[in-house]
Parts: structure tokens; sequence; C-alpha cells
């Protein structure tokens, strides 16, 4: 009793944060996705004239790279790349390392790196020739490499006190789900050995790395569908028309629980058996992802100072 009275304190403030990081981030991709829908419904008549006919369209004044509207574009585009700088900053600044959970700002780091592509794309009027359009598809790189990167930190378990990397955590997960979905009398033995059937740990290990990264996402793609299988195996023909053959949750709480621990159990077995294929990935993605971030720094910052020299702003 008095164990549990310690321990649900700290819960609850666990719970309210994540809800609100998840608030504040939805919000960001909101704001992100209206921007850019704007600026394309705005420009489009603009965005697709040859280069020689944007001067004479009466948006060109807005919309060129030095326009009203192209150099703020431009100076969001500079605020945004700063802002994306601020996460490996945050690793050895320890001010900042205090404000908030890694997770979070990793979360928003790939929000930026995201949008980021998109608000330069619009400042430069979709023009990517000479160093600035080296500078531009270098960022898509680093974007692309970033989405990867965030995938692989979510496979590789991080202890709440130590960040450590840690097969025990999986492990004992694994051996938690596997008891209740034992303890469960809802969804046959069969349909649930189907639904965590995975490859031998041999063949994993004899798999390139970059063929076990392409293996781990099929997994993930087809997880929903396996688990849309799993649902429908335990509805009538009605329930399986109003969830759209499985795919939409049932109102019949059992069986949401019960398909739950069988989806966290599948996805907790494959990062158990994919860890040490993730941790060498997701060190090949580190020597990757930093030199292409470096370099587009140094790019986008000769590009800045370039363009002030010459007066554009």
């Amino acid at each position: 009793m008095s164990a549990n009275a310690a321990t649900a304190p700290a819960v609850i403030p666990v719970e309210k944060a994540d809800r609100g990081h998840h608030l504040r981030l939805m919000g960001g991709y909101a704001i992100a996705i209206m921007l850019i829908l704007v600026l394309a419904v705005f420009g489009f008549d603009y965005y697709t004239l040859a280069s020689a006919a944007r001067p004479f369209s009466q948006k060109h004044a807005l919309l060129k790279p030095s326009g009203v509207i192209g150099l703020k574009l431009g100076f969001l585009g500079l605020a945004m790349f700063l802002a994306i700088f601020l996460y490996p900053l945050r690793k050895k600044w320890g001010w900042l390392a205090r404000q908030g959970s890694a997770r979070h700002w990793l979360d928003f780091h790939v929000l930026l790196g995201l949008s980021a592509p998109f608000v330069i794309a619009f400042h430069c009027a979709f023009k990517f020739s000479g160093f600035a359009g080296t500078a531009f598809f270098i960022m898509l790189a680093v974007s692309a490499s970033g989405v990867i990167g965030r995938y692989l930190y979510a496979q590789i378990p991080r202890s709440l006190n130590a960040a450590e990397i840690s097969l025990g955590e999986l492990q004992e997960i694994h051996t938690r789900l596997a008891r209740q979905l034992a303890e469960q009398k809802i969804l046959p033995q069969a349909d649930l050995r189907s639904l965590l059937r995975l490859p031998s740990r041999e063949t994993v290990q004899r798999l390139p790395m970059l063929i076990a990264l392409f293996y781990m996402i099929v997994l993930d793609v087809f997880r929903g569908f396996r688990i849309a299988m799993l649902r429908r195996r335990a509805l009538p023909f009605r329930q399986k028309l109003t969830t759209i053959a499985g795919l939409l949750p049932t109102r019949n709480p059992h069986l949401e629980k019960a398909i739950q621990t069988a989806k966290e159990e599948a996805r907790v077995s494959k990062r158990a058996l994919f860890l040490a294929r993730s941790q060498q990935v997701f060190h090949l993605w580190h020597v990757v992802h930093k030199p292409f971030s470096y370099s587009f720094a140094v790019l986008a910052l000769i590009h800045i100072v370039v363009v002030m020299l010459m007066g554009y702003f």
C-alpha cells in the first residue's frame, strides 16, 4: 500500500508532461503544414512559371528570394536552422541539458529538420542551382537521415536513471507481456504465434546493416495489418465492417486490452531481436549524419555572408 502511494505521485506528472509535450508537438506540425499549404496555394502560379517569366509576375516582388515574403522566409529558415543545432549543443551545455528531456528535444529537432527544407525551398523560390542549391540538397540529406536516426533512437531502450542501453530492460518487459498474453482467454494462441513470428537471431546477425534496417521498418509497417487481422478474427461480421476490417479499435475493452498487450509484445520482441543490429546502424548513422550537418552549416553561413555583402538585405 505504501509502495503504491509512494510511486503514484511520480507517475502522474510524467503522464501530464508527456501529454503536454504531445499537444505542443502536434501543434508544431499543424503550424508547419498550414504554412506550407498557404505558401503553396498562394504562390502556385508564380512557382510554376519559367525563370524568365517570373519578373513579369505581380507576385515577383513578394516571392522572389529577396522579396518581402521570400526574405522573411529566409530569416525563418535561419531561425529554424539555429534551433536545430540547439539539440546537439545541449549535450555540451549543462544548463541547456537540464531543460526538458532528451526525447522531447529530439522530437522538436526532427520537426524542425523536416520543416526547414520546405521553408528554404520557398525562400529560394524552388531555384536550386549553384552554391545555394548544393546547400539545399545537403540539407535534404540531413533531414532524411534525421528521420532514420529518430526511428533508430526509438528502437534502443534507455534506462531512466543512467540513460544506458540495456537488453535486460527489453527482456524484463518481454517476460511480463508474455505472461499477460498467456493468461488472457480472448485471442487464440495460434493467432498470437502468427503475430509474434520473427526470424531467428542467427538470421538477423547475418543480415547486412542496411538490410537489417529495412527489415525492421517492414516488420513495423506490417505489424498494423497483422493486428487488424488478429482483431478481425475475434469480431462478428457487423463489427468487421464498423472497424474497417479490424484497422480501427472496437468498444470492447477486454479485446482492446489483449490487442494492446499483443501489439506491445510484438514490438518489444522485435526490438530485443534487432537490438545489436540497431546499435550498429545507429553508430553508423552518427558517422554519416554529423558530417552532412556540419557541411550544411558551413555552406549556409557562407550563403548568408555572401548575400549580406551583396546588399540583398
